[in-house]
């Protein structure tokens, strides 16, 4: 007699694999098209870096990128530094 709840979809007959066992990580396969942007583009060639990491390890790299993102944006809105003899007093 066997403990059907212990096989192995190997051992399976039906060949139906536990649903409660997570599948092995597989790269997404999404294409990165360039902003033109160096800094968004290095984030976006980040993200690359989560396809080979396990799901724990996913923030880490969404911190990261989300972080550099903000950067990109926040330069968008800095004020540009005057010229050499744009300060007028």
């Amino acid at each position: 007699m066997t403990d059907e709840a212990s096989a192995s979809p190997a051992e399976d007959p039906a060949g139906v694999a536990d649903p409660a066992e997570p599948a092995g990580a597989a790269p997404l396969g999404l294409v990165r098209t360039p902003t033109g942007h160096p800094g968004v583009d290095a984030g976006l060639e980040r993200l690359a870096d989560a396809d080979h990491l396990p799901a724990g390890e996913h923030a880490a790299v969404y911190e990261d990128v989300h972080g550099g993102l903000r950067e990109a944006l926040t330069a968008l809105d800095a004020p540009s530094a005057p010229g050499p003899y744009e300060n007028r007093s």
